[in-house]
């Protein structure tokens, strides 16, 4: 079998991704791109078989590469991901997939003609153990009917907004950069879609830096099931970065916390909750890039599909949306 090669656009988190593809035997990173030529040739040094690139356009249009992994600043995901459809090549994005909702529509109406085509963004909590177990549970019936979801991105990383690029390109979205990991995961762990959404936000945490949008937001969802549930990203919190997370079900609750998970079966305050000890996060950023590899090679649905990426997406564009309007927004999904 033919290995595919990689290649990989931003090499910030984008340097993690040079492990996931190379731990694949059937594929192999061949270069690296960054417009900063100090960056590039400190990760080129590490790994000096690969093509140092300081143009994402002499990448993206090598035929001999298959795979392009975007690790570039947010605002130039859509601009990347569409030269790289357009010239035939599967796509691994790191979130947000882009900025705006006519940027994603027009992602996905490419896809729907490139079927042959795969993209999967690094929603990497589905690979959390602790959260696969949770998601087992759920299956299995363990926790009863849900009727209620809440999570919380505490990124605990003011000075990534207040210092960092994330303050200096033209919009950025604390929902698109972190409360998508949680959006996700209501997704993923539930199967359910959310309908509506309420929001607020504000910027008292980082008010005094360059930095112009908000550092939190808190939003309230209903889902098509009847369940309702509140998701908040708070990048101004004191406190570690950790993804809290509590799951209501008719017959028991799973709550998360940064020792182990709990599992409550019953209201009485004398019965211990059961502890669960799979591993949270115990992951690396790489980790979801085998799958994805093999879904190339195999045709098969990735753990995180486009589909999923579009659906996700879609909840975070209504919050924006309900945000900026002060109005409950009903979610408009990619079809």
């Amino acid at each position: 079998m033919k290995k595919l090669k990689a290649a990989i656009i931003g090499l910030g988190v984008g340097e993690q991704h040079i492990k996931g593809y190379n731990s694949h035997p059937d594929c192999e990173v061949v270069a690296i791109c960054d417009f900063d030529k100090d960056k590039l040739g400190l990760i080129g040094n590490k790994y000096p078989e690969l093509k140092q690139i300081t143009e994402a356009h002499d990448i993206i249009n090598d035929p001999a590469i298959d795979i392009i992994s975007i690790a570039s600043y947010d605002n130039f995901h859509y601009n990347q991901i569409i030269e790289t459809l357009l010239n035939n090549k599967h796509v691994f994005v790191e979130k947000p997939v882009c900025l705006y909702q006519s940027e994603a529509k027009h992602i996905h109406s490419i896809l729907k003609q490139k079927t042959e085509l795969k993209l999967s963004s690094n929603l990497i909590l589905r690979m959390s153990p602790r959260f696969c177990t949770l998601k087992q549970q759920i299956e299995d019936s363990e926790l009863g009917e849900l009727f209620y979801i809440e999570g919380d991105y505490n990124y605990g990383r003011l000075n990534k907004i207040t210092d960092g690029w994330r303050g200096e390109i033209d919009f950025y979205s604390v929902v698109y950069g972190g409360g998508v990991h949680i959006i996700d995961l209501f997704l993923w762990l539930t199967g359910d879609l959310v309908t509506n959404v309420a929001s607020f936000g504000n910027n008292i945490s980082s008010k005094h830096s360059k930095y112009k949008y908000n550092d939190i937001v808190v939003c309230i969802l209903k889902f098509k099931s009847g369940m309702v549930g509140k998701m908040s990203v708070n990048f101004g919190c004191v406190y570690p970065h950790f993804h809290a997370l509590s799951v209501y079900g008719t017959k028991a609750t799973f709550q998360n916390t940064m020792k182990e998970g709990l599992f409550f079966s019953s209201r009485d305050p004398n019965v211990q909750a059961k502890k669960i000890y799979s591993k949270y996060p115990g992951i690396h950023k790489g980790d979801l890039i085998i799958n994805f590899i093999d879904s190339i090679l195999y045709n098969s649905k990735p753990v995180v599909s486009s589909y999923d990426v579009f659906n996700t997406m879609a909840v975070c564009f209504a919050i924006e949306k309900a945000i900026h309007t002060s109005s409950y927004v009903a979610v408009e999904y990619f079809k």
